[in-house]
């Protein structure tokens, strides 16, 4: 029966009626739809710092991660090795690195970057080098005078495939090493900073440059849930207690996408509150000019023996009838809002220089989490019933002589 009036009831002022749920359905879409691309913000900084060169977990020497200097690498890397290949969850996938500051030099131009000496085969599997290719080829298992560069790398040293590259670094011995690398191919990563941060050569013909012998800089590790990276980091550290190493997480190597994914949580609550209380003063004030305009109807109700919880239960009915009609459309143009952009993405090209100093790529991807969604909902219809109490306790306190005398 409340069911059925609030139904009525609802529609006598159908253009109050519209105006308001106009208003639910705006609110529960930029709900939806921005805590979607605040996800997507989120989940992008994570996957592009994981993906250049950070991984799950990374095993280093005791100090390299204050200090990535050649001094601290893992001279014996066989024990690291031992352990990883038996207690890693089955799916994880790791690679050994020579990683250290070097200059790269044309005739014309110089400057400074990483040099990365990787294993070819499992580098592609761990990073986001595998897909990211853009032309020439990838370097091959036994390819020791090939080189990878960024293509805003390229662009910058004036240079093209098939040209020379000049590495120098300093090696174990404190002296500086160079070495002559031709370019086989370029890539292109989600930051253009990413292009001109790195270069990548064969991890035999770094070492022997560096003069490292079996040494390597850091192992890296990809699992297949990112849920695990505690729990395996803690394994890892147990089994490698008596060595002088580091074994870290990728919240501890990226400490402020960490600090912004947090703050993305609570930034994302506080943006639904301040929609819905924008929301919700509509929402009383339209219930609550509807409940005056009805005094004579609630003093009748009364007259005739409804108890003033009838008429609370009525007047919250007529809110819960609002709140989903405007929940349902909502929600529904938020989702589509998702799905239109999840495979094109906003692009982003125009200000790509500034959007790589929050750790974004060329593009956002909208990303809708159940949980977000479940919010979303739950504080419309939580927050929408509360101060739908106040308009509803005001037609319960009518009294039926009052009320039939309203004119």
């Amino acid at each position: 029966m409340l069911l059925e009036l609030a139904w009525r009831n609802i529609w006598r002022n159908r253009k109050r009626t519209a105006i308001l749920l106009v208003a639910v359905v705006i609110g529960i879409w930029s709900m939806i739809f921005l805590g979607a691309l605040m996800r997507g913000i989120a989940d992008q900084m994570v996957t592009n710092g994981i993906d250049t060169l950070t991984g799950h977990v990374a095993v280093q020497e005791r100090g390299y991660h204050e200090d990535p200097a050649i001094e601290n690498r893992i001279a014996d890397p066989g024990p690291v090795r031992a352990v990883l290949e038996k207690n890693l969850p089955p799916g994880s996938r790791w690679t050994a690195r020579v990683r250290v500051p070097a200059v790269v030099a044309t005739a014309r131009h110089s400057t400074g970057l990483t040099l990365v000496g990787i294993d070819p085969e499992t580098e592609k599997t761990v990073s986001f080098l595998g897909k990211a290719m853009h032309s020439g080829r990838y370097l091959e298992e036994g390819d020791t005078g090939g080189i990878l560069v960024g293509d805003a790398l390229l662009e910058r040293m004036e240079t093209r495939i098939g040209h020379r590259l000049v590495l120098m670094s300093q090696d174990t011995g404190g002296e500086i090493a160079s070495r002559s690398f031709t370019i086989t191919g370029t890539f292109r990563g989600e930051m253009e900073s990413t292009e001109k941060s790195f270069v990548f050569v064969n991890g035999k013909a770094a070492r022997e440059m560096l003069k490292m012998g079996d040494a390597v800089s850091e192992f890296s590790v990809i699992l297949p849930r990112e849920g695990e990276t505690e729990k395996v980091a803690a394994l890892l550290r147990r089994k490698l207690a008596g060595e002088s190493l580091d074994v870290l997480t990728w919240k501890e190597r990226l400490p402020l996408v960490s600090a912004v994914l947090s703050l993305y949580d609570q930034f994302i609550f506080l943006w639904y509150v301040v929609v819905f209380v924008a929301m919700g003063f509509g929402l009383v004030n339209t219930i609550l000019m509807a409940v005056f305009e009805r005094m004579r109807e609630f003093g009748l109700l009364k007259a005739l023996g409804m108890r003033p919880r009838g008429i609370v239960g009525e007047v919250l009915m007529e809110a819960l009838v609002i709140l989903g009609i405007g929940a349902a459309a909502g929600n529904v143009l938020g989702i589509l809002s998702v799905l239109a952009l999840k495979t094109r993405g906003i692009d982003l090209s125009s200000v790509a220089a500034g959007s790589e100093y929050a750790g974004l790529g060329r593009a956002i991807f909208p990303s809708l989490a159940g949980t977000d969604l479940l919010l979303a909902n739950a504080v419309v219809f939580v927050l929408g019933a509360v101060v739908s109490l106040y308009p509803a306790f005001r037609a319960a306190r009518f009294t039926p002589v009052r009320a039939l005398a309203k004119t």
